[in-house]
């Protein structure tokens, strides 16, 4: 069972998340960001993994905290959830079209974290989320989860379908990364044999 439960209490946040790699794509996402709510829901439907997140953060302030703690958490529970790695896919890639925008992302499950982050969105701001917060997300889930992800925008202005595209893309991306290859018998995909 591929699954992980963890909670993260600091001064600024009070987490619990739960994961299930090998889930329908179920979310309960309640972050007290509702764009972040709306991205992680989607991130789990297009993942399929089930995904559970309750947040209590200092939204007051603003929602930095909370989507940095929030990265930090899922990164560490989908470390978690794969264990030794035995058996996965590891690489993938995807391009995903909305409407005008297209993202490309592409994923190593190496156990080396590394972020190259090129979706510059035009705006500074949907709704009340700042946009760089999108990048800041990814790059604390890369330190934790142990990956090494690259994300580019290859087209697009509207900084919804941006933020969205890269959510799902990325989602669609860990989906076939995580999967059992058959073939590999349980096998670790790398030649020192660990990853």
């Amino acid at each position: 069972m591929r699954i992980s439960k963890l909670s993260r209490k600091t001064a600024e946040t009070d987490i619990t998340l739960s994961l299930d790699l090998d889930g329908k794509g179920n979310g309960n996402i309640n972050t007290g960001c509702g764009f972040l709510d709306h991205m992680l829901t989607l991130f789990a439907k297009h993942s399929r993994f089930d995904l559970e997140v309750a947040c209590k953060g200092d939204t007051w302030v603003d929602y930095h905290h909370t989507v940095e703690d929030i990265g930090i958490t899922l990164g560490k529970a989908f470390a978690e959830a794969l264990g030794d790695k035995g058996g996965i896919v590891r690489y993938a890639d995807t391009t995903l079209p909305m409407d005008e925008t297209l993202i490309l992302s592409a994923i190593d499950i190496s156990g080396r974290s590394y972020l190259a982050y090129d979706a510059e969105t035009l705006t500074s701001r949907v709704g009340d989320f700042d946009t760089e917060l999108s990048e800041e997300f990814w790059l604390a889930f890369v330190r934790e989860a142990g990956v090494t992800l690259h994300v580019k925008k290859l087209s697009g202005t509207n900084s919804h379908h941006i933020i969205e595209g890269v959510f799902k893309s990325v989602a669609r991306t860990l989906r076939k990364a995580t999967r059992i290859d058959p073939e590999l018998e349980g096998e670790v995909p790398s030649t020192k044999g660990v990853l």
